[in-house]
C-alpha cells in the first residue's frame, strides 16, 4: 500500500508532528510505501527514514514569503497565524502546496492520502484530488481555528466535509466534528493517540536525583498552557512543602515567555527551566521527576500525559473535554487528578476573575498528587504507537481492497 501523508507545518516540532512521524514509522513495519508533503524552511532537514519520499514546501521563500503557518497562535518556532493571512498569502499557499500535491500524486501514485488537521491544506487536497481516498486526523487545534478564525472558513468547511473519513482523538471531538462539518457519525472514527514505548518507559538505572518532590510540566511555555497559573499555584503551597517545579519546552510568544521566566525568578518555589527537549531527553527528565502536570486551557488529546504515565508518573491535568473518558477507558483513572478549568471564552481564553479559584485547585492537586498510586505499566503499554498504526493500516487496507 502507498500512503501519502500531509501537513502544512513542520513534521517534528509539535504534538501533531510527532503523531504524523510516529504513524509513519508504524506503517513502515507493514512494508507500506510512504511519502510526505510538509512545510519547512530552507536549511532544515526533517527526520524521516531514507525510504520515505519527500515533498517539502518552503516558507520564508520567494514563493511563500512568510514564516510557517501554525495551527496554534503561538508555535515553538517562528510562525504565521492563520488569522493574519491576506488573500495574496492564501494564493501563495495554494500555489506552493498545490504544486507539491500535483507532483506527489503524479510521481508517488498513492492509494490513500492521510492529512493532519481538518484545515486549509486538507481542503486544498480534496478540491484538487477526487479519485484517491482522503482521510484526515483531527488534532483539536483545527477545530479551534474554525471557531475563532473567519479566514477561508467556508472554503475549508465545504471541501473538508467531502473527504472520505475523519479520524478523531476521542468521542467528544467526534461530536464536535459532526457538528462543525455537518457530517454523519458514520464518517468519523475515533482512533485516539499513542506514545513511543521504545523511548518512554521506566529505566531502573535512572534515579530521581532531586532532593525535593519534583512536579514537571512539558509543552509550549505559554499562558494558554496554564504555565502562569501553575507558577501562581506553586506559590500558594505552604512554605514547608518540599515541592519544586521543572518546566520543559520552548517559547511560543517570546514576550510572554520572558514574562513567565521573570515570574518564576520571583517565585518562592524552586522552578527550573529545562528548555526544549528531544524525546530521549524528555524521557530522562520525566523519570527524574515524581509527578507530571498539564494545566492547559485547551487540548486535543495530550500525548504528553501518556508519555508521563509510561515514565511512571501520576498526572495532574485540566479536566478538558474528552480527556477523562479516554483515561477511564484506558483503565488509568486512578492515576490522574483532574482539575476543573477556569471559565473560558473563545475556546481557550480564561476569564480573569475565575483564575484564582483554578489556581487554588491546582495548589490542592499538587499537595494530593503524592498520595496518587503510580500508573500500571501493563495498561499504559496498550496505548503505544504500534497499536494505533496497526489499527489504521488495517482500516486503509480494507478501504482500498473493497
Amino acid at each position: 500500500m502507498r500512503i501519502l501523508n500531509t501537513t502544512a507545518q513542520k513534521p517534528d516540532s509539535t504534538g501533531s508532528g510527532v503523531y504524523l512521524s510516529e504513524l509513519m514509522k508504524g506503517f513502515e513495519k507493514h512494508d507500506a510505501k510512504l511519502a510526505v508533503i510538509y512545510g519547512t524552511v530552507e536549511g532544515e532537514t526533517a527526520v524521516f527514514s531514507e525510504s520515505v519520499e519527500r515533498y517539502p514546501v518552503y516558507y520564508s521563500s520567494d514563493n511563500m514569503p512568510f514564516p510557517i503557518l501554525g495551527m496554534s497562535d503561538e508555535m515553538p518556532y517562528e510562525s504565521t497565524r492563520y488569522r493574519d493571512l491576506t488573500p495574496e498569502m492564501v494564493q501563495c499557499f495554494r500555489n506552493s502546496f498545490g504544486d507539491a500535491i500535483d507532483k506527489a500524486v503524479s510521481e508517488f501514485k498513492p492509494d490513500v492520502i492521510l492529512c493532519h488537521h481538518l484545515y486549509l491544506l486538507t481542503a486544498l487536497i480534496r478540491e484538487k484530488i477526487q479519485d484517491i481516498p482522503v482521510y484526515a486526523v483531527c488534532h483539536g487545534t483545527c477545530l479551534r481555528q474554525l471557531k475563532k478564525n473567519p479566514v477561508e472558513r467556508e472554503y475549508i468547511k465545504e471541501n473538508v466535509r467531502k473527504i472520505e473519513g475523519f479520524l478523531a482523538l476521542h468521542e467528544e471531538q467526534k461530536k464536535e466534528i459532526c457538528e462543525l462539518f455537518d457530517v454523519p457519525e458514520s464518517k468519523v472514527t475515533v482512533i485516539g493517540t499513542g506514545y513511543n514505548s521504545n523511548v518512554f518507559n521506566i529505566d531502573p538505572d535512572i534515579r530521581k536525583e532531586t532532593s525535593s518532590y519534583r512536579i514537571m510540566f512539558a509543552g509550549k511555555v505559554s499562558h494558554k498552557k496554564g504555565v502562569m497559573s501553575m507558577i501562581k499555584a506553586s506559590n500558594l503551597l505552604p512554605d514547608s512543602t518540599d515541592i519544586s517545579i521543572a518546566i520543559a519546552g520552548g517559547a511560543g510568544n517570546r514576550e510572554e515567555y520572558d514574562a513567565i521566566v521573570s515570574m518564576a525568578e520571583k517565585s518562592k518555589r524552586k522552578i527550573d527551566f529545562l528548555g526544549k527537549l528531544n524525546q530521549h531527553d524528555l524521557s530522562i527528565e520525566l523519570q527524574k521527576s515524581h509527578a507530571f502536570i498539564l494545566p492547559s486551557f485547551f487540548e486535543g488529546l495530550p500525548l504528553v500525559i501518556i508519555e508521563a504515565m509510561a515514565s511512571g508518573l501520576p498526572v495532574i491535568c485540566t479536566d478538558l473535554p474528552g480527556i477523562r473518558p479516554w483515561v477511564r477507558k484506558a483503565g488509568l483513572l486512578d492515576h490522574v487528578i483532574f482539575v476543573e478549568p477556569p471559565e473560558l471564552v473563545n475556546t481557550d481564553e480564561p476569564v480573569e476573575s475565575t483564575l484564582p479559584g483554578f489556581e487554588e485547585d491546582l495548589k490542592n492537586a499538587m499537595l494530593e498528587i503524592k498520595k496518587v498510586p503510580l500508573p500500571v505499566q501493563e495498561k499504559v503499554k496498550k496505548l503505544s504507537w504500534n497499536g494505533l498504526s496497526d489499527r489504521l493500516y488495517e482500516m486503509f487496507i480494507n478501504i482500498i481492497t473493497e
